[in-house]
């Protein structure tokens, strides 16, 4: 297969994903970006199936210093040959690795074909509970347990995972979902209100992300239904559900997916952030990166009750937390009005930005690459002490 040497004297990071690099731009593309800076990073997404008779790949640049890796199958490979060639792939990435190779989980299913393989350390970046994901498949419970025996240092996405897997390894450290300030923050000044959203009527009630389980359709439906002289946006791709059995109205706007550089002139003529999560099983350890977008772009921000979203954000009144149709209109009527008084207004943003100034994720890769140094030299030390 062959893949060319990586730069002379830089580290290899290689992360192991079930997300599609190019779907939505969320935690691992904030981190792996930042990532690159000292390593060449390089993506290994899940098998792609084509119409071609052999195994191979496909390689994609995405930025400096960082590659995204398609290994391809033909359409009907077994499952055993699809982990035999996620395995050859990885190996061959690994052998063309010139320096040390930090291996990056983000889903112990990749431990099928990479268990085995030669790394200087191994990080389990836990961002979700995937067992709990619609479609997720039998082997993962057991798959994770191993991963957290097989992982030199531990990350999660939120506090609430944190609390519920600290247990289960002894170097787990909680890292939630932080912001690019700059980004969302361009909203604030005012941007030209996207082609397709100028003849949308105020006010606009705006959601973006993926439309998937964790989303309560039906209460999106409701408060469309309850107030008909809101606008209801909604941007982001669907996945996991049928885009047909979405609520419709006349207020209501299903948008579709948008680039990352594309959401701030959105969020710049929107009045509220709306976070619809159903309460269930997939929601129960989430962490949403959009809680501190919508505030950096100073949109206020009404959300179903997602634990990591009531604290912090809730009980510091930074944003509003609805369980029932009725709630959600009644929070979304309040921080209406708090918009219409600029004293008001003022202060809620100061306290914002007191919140948001905590941290970023520039900040949170730093953390995590210390500590990830250190256990790199931890292993490294281990290692010796066997030898000898």
């Amino acid at each position: 297969m062959g893949f060319a040497a990586t730069t002379d004297a830089r580290p290899t990071l290689i992360a192991l994903s079930h997300l599609r690099w190019d779907f939505v731009f969320q935690r691992p593309q904030h981190l792996l970006t930042r990532a690159a800076c000292t390593y060449d990073v390089i993506v290994v997404e899940e098998p792609v199936f084509t119409n071609d008779t052999v195994a191979g790949t496909i390689i994609l640049d995405r930025g400096p210093n960082l590659r995204v890796v398609q290994p391809t199958l033909p359409h009907g490979a077994t499952p055993e040959a699809i982990v035999s060639h996620q395995r050859a792939v990885l190996d061959d990435l690994i052998a063309a690795a010139v320096g040390t190779v930090m291996l990056w989980f983000y889903t112990p299913m990749a431990l099928a074909f990479a268990r085995d393989a030669a790394a200087d350390l191994i990080v389990f970046d836990k961002m979700d509970e995937l067992a709990a994901f619609a479609g997720a498949p039998p082997a993962l419970k057991a798959l994770e347990t191993e991963m957290l025996a097989r992982a030199d240092v531990v990350f999660t996405g939120g506090a609430a995972m944190f609390a519920a897997t600290k247990h289960r390894h002894a170097n787990i450290h909680c890292f939630p979902s932080s912001i690019d300030t700059a980004h969302f923050g361009a909203a604030r000044a005012g941007m030209p209100d996207p082609a397709d959203q100028a003849a949308i009527a105020h006010p606009r009630i705006g959601f973006f992300g993926v439309i998937d389980e964790r989303m309560d359709v039906a209460l999106v439906g409701e408060i469309a239904a309850a107030r008909p002289d809101w606008q209801i946006v909604m941007i982001g791709p669907t996945a996991k559900i049928d885009p047909a059995a979405l609520p419709h109205a006349a207020n209501l706007h299903w948008l579709g997916g948008r680039k990352y550089d594309e959401l701030p002139p959105y969020l710049a003529n929107w009045d509220v952030g709306f976070m619809p999560f159903a309460i269930n099983d997939a929601t129960k350890f989430i962490s949403p990166t959009k809680t501190p977008e919508f505030l950096a772009a100073g949109l206020p921000v009404v959300s179903t009750a997602i634990t990591d979203v009531v604290t912090p954000y809730g009980d510091l009144g930074l944003v509003e937390i609805a369980s029932t149709a009725a709630d959600t209109v009644a929070a979304i009527d309040r921080v209406l009005a708090r918009s219409r008084d600029p004293a008001a207004r003022d202060a809620w943003l100061a306290r914002v930005d007191r919140q948001l100034a905590q941290g970023s994720w520039d900040q949170v890769w730093s953390d995590m690459h210390a500590l990830m140094l250190g256990a790199e030299s931890a292993s490294t030390s281990r290692k010796e002490t066997a030898r000898v």
